[in-house]
Parts: structure tokens; sequence; C-alpha cells
């Protein structure tokens, strides 16, 4: 079995350790790729040979999805089905902290071009894998609190969801013998971002950083687009159709393994970078 991935960043190289150590061959572009993005000859070999094919990069700044405008045709034609996309539970926008599923409405959130990227991926058969927050080795609330660069916030009723890159992995892999269309992958537990940050600072065996309101904690306009929007993310149809178990169904259980474990999941994943992506 054979995967390219376009943009080999931090999920796609932990999904690369699992496939290999299940005997698949995986390339890709991207931040720890083995292929130049820009080399259409070169993608055009390793898409013509791959059995899967997935991206994970994010609409570029103009709104376009640099996968699909330089590369769109040659999906479209290529002879082996399978295609998978990355996409972000952003796309559901603010639903006041409500239950979403994939039946949900799209496109009324501030990520509009990720739901027109999601919907054009959607358009040509993929399998599209929603995430909400991401965490693992090296990005999680015990790095933040060790870091000094945790907040707690002052905000009533504010509920996110997240998900285990290793479950993301595991998603990824349950997909493959899956039908095209829409999953989303997050964890059993949606809860307040405090939470987290308040079990990591118990397994740390610190104080939790003191409540803040939003003017006090100076966020960027990124971290205050995130607290703008309040759901929760419904992970029932990856479960029933596609047979994906969680290995870390709540936060609880992902941070404390993360605190048990001193080797990093990606230390192997891949050789040096050839180009940038997010994930």
């Amino acid at each position: 079995m054979n995967l390219f991935i376009f943009g080999m960043g931090y999920t796609a190289q932990v999904l690369a350790v699992q496939l290999r150590a299940q005997s698949w061959q995986v390339r890709g572009s991207g931040r720890a790729g083995d292929v130049a993005f820009d080399d259409a000859g070169a993608v055009a070999a390793e898409v013509a040979a791959a059995s899967h094919v997935l991206s994970s990069v994010p609409p570029a700044r103009d709104g376009s999805d640099p996968v699909l405008t330089r590369y769109g045709d040659l999906l479209r034609g290529r002879p082996t089905p399978w295609l998978g996309y990355l996409s972000s539970t952003g796309v559901y926008g603010d639903a006041g902290g409500a239950w979403v599923d994939e039946t949900a409405p799209v496109g009324a959130g501030r990520r509009t071009a990720r739901t027109e990227a999601d919907l054009a991926w959607q358009a040509i058969g993929a399998r599209v894998l929603r995430l909400p927050g991401i965490y693992g080795p090296g990005r999680s609330a015990l790095d933040r609190v060790q870091s000094g660069a945790a907040n707690r916030i002052d905000l009533a009723g504010q509920v996110f969801s997240r998900v285990h890159v290793a479950d993301i992995a595991s998603g990824v892999i349950a997909a493959f013998g899956g039908s095209p269309g829409v999953y989303n992958l997050a964890d059993d537990l949606p809860c307040s971002q405090n939470a987290v940050i308040e079990e990591a600072a118990r397994l740390l065996g610190v104080e939790p950083p003191p409540l803040k309101s939003l003017e006090e904690a100076q966020l960027s306009p990124m971290a205050l687009g995130f607290y703008a929007e309040n759901r929760r993310i419904a992970n029932g149809k990856a479960k029933r159709v596609l047979g994906w178990r969680l290995r870390y169904p709540t936060y609880r259980e992902g941070l404390r393994a993360l605190k048990a474990t001193t080797s990093p999941m990606i230390a192997s994943a891949a050789p040096a970078p050839a180009s940038k992506d997010q994930r």
C-alpha cells in the first residue's frame, strides 16, 4: 500500500509512523516531506503510483486551496479511488455550545475559505475528516503550563472539542475502508479550555494560572477568534460507519499518556523538510 500526502506536517508525520509500522510506503510534500510541492512531474508520478492520496494543506491567504488549484485535474483523473482531506470543525461556526454533527450547516463561521475547500474536496469524492483542536507530544496543555503560556479565561459556558493526534491518525486509517463523505474526528468529552489547563497543572503538580478576562489575557486575533465560537463536536458517525475507536477518549487519558512518555511520537516520521504546511 502506498500513501502520498500533500503537506507532511505534524499530524501527517504521526500518521506516517503508524503506517510505516504496518509496511506502508509513505511519501509526501511539505515540512518533512521528500517531494517538492512545486515539482509537478514528481508529484504526478507519486500520485500515479499511490493507492491513497491525502491532503493536509490549508487554504492559502487568498482563500484558494493550493492542492486543488495546482493538481485538481490530476486528482480528478487518477485511476485509484481513495482521496482524503484533513478539514476543520471550524466550518460549523458558532453553535452556542450545542452539539453539531456532519449534517449541521457550514460556512457561517470565520473560516469561509476552509468551508470552500472542504466542499471542493467533497465534490471530487474525498473522505473529508473534520478536526477540532489538535494536541499531542510537544503540543499540549502540559507544554503550555510548563512554559508559562497557558491561560485560564473567565468565560462562563465556553466549550471546545479536541482530539489527540494519534487518534486522528487512527481515524484516517479507519477511513481507508469508508465511503466518500464527511466524518468528524473528535474525542468524547467537549469541555472548557480551563478544565484541560487545570488537569495539566494537576498532573505537573503546580498551581493553575489565574483566571483572566479576555481583555486581561491579551490574546492574539487568532486566539480571540477561537473563543468567539462555542460548540460540541459529535463523533458518532466515524465510530458507527468507519469503526473508529479512540485510544484517548478524553483529554484526561491523553494528558496522562503524554505525561508518562518521554519518546516523541514523530521522532522518526520523515526526512528533512521540502516546503511548508500546517498540520
